[in-house]
Order: C-alpha cells, then structure tokens, then sequence
C-alpha cells in the first residue's frame, strides 16, 4: 500500500450522534459564558463520552482536563494559554490511549487552542467577521488533522460552528439574557454544523 493510500485511511474518531454532541456543547458553552462551571463540567462529560466513547474513568479523566483547561482559559485579558494547552495535550493523550490517535496529542491540542485564541481576537473585534475567515480557517485545521479528511470536505462544518459563535457572542454582548431567541438559532447552527462533519467524516 502506497503513502498516500495509508495517509487517507479514514479515522477512527468517527461515530457520534450530531444532535447529541450539538446540544451537550450548546449547554456547555451557555455555562461558559454564566461562569456556571458545575454545567461545564456535567456537559463536558457528556460530550467527552458521546463524541469519543472513551471508557468512564478516562470519560471522566478527560472531562476534566476539558473543564481546566476552559478554566484557564476565561479569564480576559490575563488567561494562560499554555495551561490551556497543557492540558487538552493531556486530554488528546488520553484519546490516543483508547484509539491510536491522534498521533501527536501535543499538535492537536495546539489546533485546538489556536481557534481557541482566533475566536477571541474576533469576539472583542469591532470588525465583522468574513464568512470564509481565520475562525473558519482554524476549526478547518483541527478537523482536517483528527480525522484526516480534506480542508473541501470538513470546511462546511466549520462554516456552520464559526455561525454559531457569532450567534453565542450576540448573546453574550446582549447580557446573557436566558430567553433571548439567540440561543436556539445557536443551538441550531451546532447542530447543522455536527451533521455537516459527520457527512464529511462518514462516507
């Protein structure tokens, strides 16, 4: 078998219930932003259980360092982004552990930052963000990298999530409000973005 043919096996990260996995990171980014760590946490493991169907202790293992690692993040404008990194290497080591990959958990936890730190700079922009842009760009990178599929087939999905960022900040410059008709448009972008990745990833 050739490099090339070895190079576009599919990965094994693939299986997940799009619904699903939008909804448990809708409620996770809603307590993000309430400081609501507890529902970090609670949706953390779902979607660390859901998306990657690892057993209960590294579940609950890798929700964790999930959890401290958006902890390390938040703060504004004094976070630690190393710390942040640290600890979702950690986290891509432990997916490594059940499925042989990512093969470099310290890569992947560096894409993962990275759109991270992208979203930021655009969140506290006074520029509009541009459809085809850097936070498009950077969510395109990580999904290309952990389940090695080309930038054409992965980008829609990232198209759709970057969407549902935008519609999450609306929310958040409006005040959080907990009946704001953002959030189902949020929810909904999520989910249209995770059915898009599983189209891309399941063929």
């Amino acid at each position: 078998m050739s490099v090339r043919a070895l190079e576009r096996q599919p990965s094994k990260l693939r299986p997940f219930d799009p619904g699903r996995i939008a909804d448990l990171e809708y409620r996770a980014w809603v307590g993000y932003y309430l400081r609501n760590w507890p529902q970090v946490l609670v949706a953390s493991v779902g979607l660390v259980r859901a998306g990657f169907g690892m057993d209960w202790i590294r579940t609950l293992h890798g929700a964790w360092l999930v959890l401290r690692a958006n902890q390390l993040w938040a703060p504004f404008p004094d976070n630690d982004p190393r710390g942040a990194r640290a600890r979702m290497r950690r986290f891509y080591a432990l997916v490594k552990l059940s499925y042989g990959e990512p093969a470099n958990p310290a890569e992947a936890a560096r894409l993962e930052v990275d759109w991270w730190r992208v979203h930021r700079q655009v969140q506290y922009s006074t520029e509009p963000r541009d459809a085809d842009d850097e936070l498009v760009e950077s969510l395109t990178r990580l999904y290309c990298y952990l389940y090695r599929e080309p930038a054409a087939e992965v980008r829609p999905a990232a198209v759709h999530r970057a969407r549902a960022m935008d519609l999450s900040d609306q929310w958040v410059a409006e005040g959080c409000l907990p009946d704001s008709p953002l959030l189902p448009q949020e929810h909904a972008a999520l989910v249209r973005s995770y059915a898009a990745l599983l189209a891309a990833v399941h063929h």
